[in-house]
């Protein structure tokens, strides 16, 4: 089985983040467990900024085992496609990054507020990879990635 891993899950454990980083932890060494664990390279772009030089960026990634994949062609297409969904949404929708719901200032469901820009191309792109090369993406970030890509397989930190 091959996992994509979202940013966030990566940063839960380098920042760390109290709130999830032992049940992202857990969650990596679940699926390092039964298959590979891959980023794409929007991921790799992100998730560098966390460290002072290339070599220790690469560091990381060796020590974990999880390897850089190119987006292919069909992801990065789906990525666009998706994209247009969104900003089309945009103008008349806003949804829960956390649960998907449709919400206007606050979820009503989780009470996660509404930010003024949820969304960049990137989010679209780590999510058609995984869609498109991977069997399940692991992300904080279910609401989003449910309403964009509805048949995606998705695990997240308890």
């Amino acid at each position: 089985m091959i996992a994509a891993v979202d940013t966030n899950i990566l940063l839960d454990l380098l920042i760390p983040d109290e709130r999830y980083r032992t049940s992202s932890k857990a969650l990596l060494d679940y699926h390092h467990e039964a298959g590979r664990l891959v980023i794409c390279d929007l991921v790799y772009a992100e998730l560098s900024s966390q460290f002072p030089t290339k070599l220790e960026t690469g560091d990381f990634f060796h020590r974990t085992r999880i390897q850089i994949q190119r987006v292919s062609e069909d992801a990065l297409d789906q990525a666009g496609r998706m994209w247009r969904v969104y900003i089309y949404r945009k103008s008349t929708h806003r949804f829960c990054p956390s649960c998907g719901e449709p919400l206007e200032n606050s979820c009503t469901r989780c009470k996660t507020p509404l930010l003024g820009r949820q969304h960049i191309i990137s989010d679209f792109v780590i999510g058609a990879h995984a869609f498109i090369q991977a069997d399940i993406l692991l992300t904080r970030d279910k609401g989003f990635y449910w309403t964009y890509f509805k048949d995606l397989k998705i695990a997240s930190p308890a």
